[in-house]
């Protein structure tokens, strides 16, 4: 198959760029002396999976119990949920996993959590192995990290119940994607530039859960030769490791990451400045339906990729829906032209002056979110230049999944 066999909307993975994806974050983990364990939420393809452990990861991260047992099914056997799991159904899942013969991991970050697991998994044959989930600085789950009293408490208890065995601290620096603060630690009061704040990120993630750490260890809850502290996030690996990262830090280090959007990478990224235009691995293929001037001069076109594919996110990306590429081979966005609106099944195209396309043209968009771009779709189609090279299908959309 080539290209123009596709009907549209497609979403399109450009295997060169995926290849140097795969690689580089390797090695930066490599170079971090920390194992690399993909969140595999950003492309759900056991066959790209596949790929990152032939280039070095080790183990994959999934959200949800449907994505691990959908990947179990795979072949994959070692699976961290870097969710907080709370509910019998879902601990239930998990268990059947770890019958089956998967290392099954999960995050706490509460009492109340950590006393249900403790409960569900009472008799079980082996305890459950659980992370306690720290927040340095997204705001959104785990115990702050600057209430290291909260987590040792969260701690003891994990260790008090038998059922549970403490394996490490994790945590997301999703603040990463929150982009420059408004006033940096300039004295004059500047704004971050998007790199220093992305190298600030970087530290912040870095020291804020090692201190937690340290914290543990003093308590005797921690032994540094085998507790994991896991970080990951794929704008704040940009600057990764910092400094040494193999020196003690009292003992302990960053032992894994788990970046999961730099396989793609997406206009999101772009914008936050730790991935350029030509990194960007996977577009959307539309067709242009329509097209329209207006009485201003101003042109309009409109594309059949709308919600259902480009999504609603933006975020740093700024005010459009997606890059729209003038020249898909390099990579070279369109100037002027917008997404600047989308329905279920249209992109609202705005270009002042004419538009080089017209009705019936193929156009290549490169999402805001590759993520949740993937997760509205059945197949990534596998590209090599103009030739099609084999369909990826998309795996655990949702979050449940049949039982066998």
């Amino acid at each position: 198959m080539i290209i123009d066999d596709l009907d549209t909307p497609a979403l399109l993975v450009e295997r060169a760029r995926l290849e140097r994806n795969l690689r580089r974050m390797q090695e930066k983990a490599d170079a971090g002396g920390a194992r690399l364990r993909p969140h595999i939420k950003t492309h759900k393809s056991p066959w790209i999976a596949r790929r990152q452990q032939e280039v070095g990861a080790e183990g994959i991260t999934v959200a949800t119990p449907g994505e691990a047992e959908a990947f179990f099914e795979e072949g994959f056997e070692d699976l961290r949920v870097a969710y907080a799991v709370v509910g019998d159904r879902k601990h239930a899942r998990l268990a059947r996993l770890t019958n089956r013969g998967a290392d099954v991991s999960f995050c706490v970050d509460t009492e109340a959590g950590i006393e249900a697991a403790a409960q569900f998994y009472d008799g079980k044959q082996r305890p459950a192995h659980v992370f306690l989930e720290i927040d340095v600085g997204h705001g959104r789950c785990g115990v702050p990290w600057s209430r290291p009293e909260q987590a040792e408490g969260l701690a003891r208890q994990v260790r008090d119940a038998s059922a549970l065995r403490l394996c490490g601290l994790l945590t997301h620096a999703g603040h990463s994607y929150h982009g420059p603060a408004p006033q940096g630690h300039d004295p004059q009061g500047a704004s971050e530039t998007p790199d220093e704040a992305l190298r600030r990120v970087t530290r912040e993630e870095r020291e804020r859960i090692l201190s937690i750490a340290e914290r543990l260890g003093e308590a005797g809850l921690a032994d540094p030769a085998r507790f994991e502290v896991s970080i990951g996030s794929t704008p704040s690996m940009t600057h990764f490791p910092v400094g040494d990262e193999k020196a003690a830090h009292e003992g302990f280090s960053i032992t894994e990451v788990r970046p999961g959007n730099y396989v793609f990478y997406d206009a999101m990224q772009v914008a936050l400045g730790s991935a350029a235009l030509k990194d960007c691995a996977l577009t959307a293929l539309a067709t242009v339906t329509s097209k329209r001037r207006s009485e201003e001069g101003t042109e309009r076109l409109y594309l059949d990729a709308g919600k259902k594919v480009l999504t609603t996110d933006r975020g740093a990306a700024g005010p459009g829906y997606g890059t729209l590429l003038y020249n898909a081979a390099a990579m070279r966005p369109w100037p002027h032209a917008r997404i600047h609106r989308l329905s279920e099944e249209h992109a609202w195209v705005q270009v002042p002056g004419g538009a080089p396309f017209t009705t019936g043209d193929r156009v290549r968009v490169v999402p805001n979110h590759a993520c949740v771009a993937v997760a509205t779709q059945n197949v990534l189609h596998l590209m090599d230049g103009e030739d099609v090279v084999r369909a990826l299908p998309v795996v655990a959309r949702g979050h449940a999944r049949q039982q066998a």
